[in-house]
């Protein structure tokens, strides 16, 4: 499963459930449509760091990284780089 997959799934799961995978585009904007509100993107932080195996620190905590599925799994890919150098 690739990252994207694992990342829709989390948020259907988590704050859409019951909706298709297929609904849900990776560029959906989650938190100005408020599918996650600020609690949710609390969970979401400790998921990735959980999941990815990525630490994620203050100056990580954009708004951007988490806005849809793509960019958290940009956000991840980026922080596996600067871990891996």
């Amino acid at each position: 499963m690739s990252n994207i997959d694992t990342i829709k799934n989390f948020v259907i799961t988590e704050f859409l459930p019951g909706t298709p995978a297929g609904e849900l585009a990776v560029d959906h904007d989650l938190l100005n449509d408020g599918v996650i509100d600020s609690l949710g993107v609390l969970k979401l932080i400790a998921w990735v760091e959980d999941r990815f195996e990525v630490a994620i620190g203050d100056a990580d905590l954009d708004p951007n990284n988490f806005r849809s599925v793509e960019a958290i799994d940009t956000f991840v890919a980026e922080a596996r780089r600067t871990a891996a150098a």
